[in-house]
């Protein structure tokens, strides 16, 4: 594509409240970013359905945000700003969800296209959780395997620096911008791997590290992965939802058992009794996903440019909650009262998540995290097309 047209597509994905479903049904009705920002009101007001959408998009409110990337791009080394439908672009995303339709990148960009395992596990791990994550990790990237994981407390932080310490690939995915450290203790950390491994957000510059964010970051984990190892994690955590988002991805679910007197052991106890791979050894790792990693990365290699002219988009995957604790019913008691008026929205029929969104004016990354504790908990279930239903009173 040439600059303008780059331009404008950056402005488009950076545009508050345009997704990334509603950016490929935008650029393939008008075939290009720059021709959304050239049709009239009455043109494209059919395709953006929400309210806020359609007066973003009048504003142009994305512009001062590509503005900011474009600079940003510029300043550091190894920065670069990834559009869906490049040759780098990574083609794990075009599997399972609608891959988002940018990305900032610091780093080594070869490692996302490098077989890859995802460590998740307990913010608030035990030292013993934290040498087996590092011990896995280094043991990973000495074959040659990238390592991915979300930079948060804990299991996140013991694998990268796991990878790290072999000068092995890592890649760390942020629920902030790529300009903001979070943890802020992990500064060092994040300085050493845009060097060495590679940095992954999706977020516009400035964003903050809030809780509706997390889910983003976590679909992210799982899509690049060919497996998800998790180390220690608590029932109803967001490291259990991820692994199951992974599951329905397709991709590899293992869990390191614990000990039965350890609550957060308990996570990864009910993974392996819903048919996660038990692991032991990296042997374990190896004979569950070996064959899987090479083949899928080529079989998805050329996926992600068909996204811009195919006609049926590739569902997005319901995002999971946040890193933080999801009460879900049948665990924790009662449904928490956000999720019981989502489910007496929802009815007994078959509703789409922006449904629910516009009718009680709701994030929407706030409606799929409740989703997908419903869901969950056995209260609905998900459809093809990305709707719900209830199946349960």
């Amino acid at each position: 594509m040439d600059e303008q047209e780059r331009i404008a597509w950056i402005e488009l994905a950076l545009t508050p409240y345009i997704g990334a479903e509603t950016f490929l049904h935008l650029i393939r009705h008008f075939g290009s970013a720059k021709a959304v920002f050239e049709v009239s009101t009455s043109d494209i007001q059919p395709l953006l359905k929400r309210t806020q959408a359609l007066k973003s998009w009048q504003n142009r409110d994305g512009k001062a945000a590509a503005e900011a990337a474009l600079q940003w791009e510029t300043h550091y080394e190894q920065a670069r700003l990834l559009l869906l439908g490049e040759q780098d672009f990574p083609p794990m995303l075009s599997e399972g969800l609608t891959p988002p339709p940018l990305l900032f990148i610091r780093g080594q960009i070869h490692q996302l296209h490098q077989p890859a395992l995802a460590i998740v596990g307990s913010r608030h791990a035990t030292p013993q959780a934290m040498r087996i994550a590092g011990d896995f990790a280094s043991a990973l990237a000495e074959k040659g395997n990238t390592v991915i994981s979300g930079m948060a407390d804990g299991i996140d932080t013991a694998a990268h620096q796991g990878a790290l310490k072999v000068n092995g690939a890592t890649v760390a995915i942020w629920g902030t911008g790529i300009d903001r450290v979070y943890p802020a203790r992990n500064k060092t950390l994040a300085s050493r791997i845009a060097e060495e491994g590679c940095i992954v957000s999706e977020f516009p510059l400035g964003t903050r590290p809030l809780p509706n964010h997390f889910p983003r970051r976590n679909r992210l984990i799982a899509a690049l992965s060919a497996g998800t190892l998790v180390i220690e994690a608590a029932p109803a955590s967001g490291s259990l939802i991820t692994a199951r988002l992974a599951a329905d991805m397709g991709r590899e679910v293992m869990a390191v058992p614990g000990s039965i007197d350890n609550p957060m052991s308990k996570g990864c106890h009910e993974l392996i009794k819903q048919g996660a791979k038990l692991v032991e050894n990296l042997q374990d790792i190896f004979q569950e996903v070996t064959a899987l990693l090479q083949n899928r990365q080529q079989q998805a290699y050329k996926k992600h440019e068909s996204l811009l002219t195919d006609e049926s988009i590739t569902q997005t995957t319901v995002l999971p909650a946040s890193d933080h604790t999801v009460q879900i019913s049948g665990l924790s008691g009662a449904i928490p009262p956000d999720q019981q008026t989502v489910l007496d929205t929802m009815g007994y029929g078959i509703i789409h998540p922006d449904t629910i969104s516009t009718m009680l004016g709701m994030a929407a990354t706030d409606v799929f995290a409740h989703l997908m504790a419903l869901e969950l908990a056995g209260w609905i279930t998900l459809l093809p097309g990305g709707c719900y239903q209830r199946i349960k009173s």
